[in-house]
């Protein structure tokens, strides 16, 4: 709820029974003490993923540490267990995203081993 707030309940419990039957998603857990204190969802992407040359792709959706456990090597390790199910998923690339303003996330991506690709504006038009 911390990474998503806008996110109603109901809908992070779909997600979450969602991740539960679909072989193309996945969440992992970081539990210190018998406790979760941060997670990652990932999902195989077989579209176009911008900035990647390879299908398919694991992409991480999103991770979340708790601030008490933030710079302790948290998120590496989520990020180690994504790799590893994206490999085994016949992955050979890793992607996500964040939006330009949110240069926090840019800096985590960066020091997670990830590298800018590109920067793209989304449009539509209703039909």
């Amino acid at each position: 709820k911390q990474l998503w707030p806008g996110h109603p309940d109901d809908a992070h419990l779909a997600d979450g029974e969602e991740i539960l039957q679909a072989d193309y998603l996945a969440s992992f857990i970081a539990m210190a003490d018998g406790v979760a204190i941060g997670f990652a969802d990932a999902s195989i992407r077989h579209d176009y993923v911008n900035g990647c040359d390879s299908s398919p792709v694991a992409f991480l959706e999103g991770i979340f540490v708790l601030p008490s456990f933030r710079q302790r090597g948290v998120a590496k390790q989520l990020i180690a267990a994504v790799q590893r199910w994206g490999a085994n998923k016949g992955c050979r690339e890793m992607a996500s995203d964040t939006t330009p303003e949110n240069t926090i996330s840019q800096k985590v991506h960066q020091a997670l081993g990830f590298e800018e690709t590109e920067r793209v504006i989304f449009y539509r038009k209703r039909c």
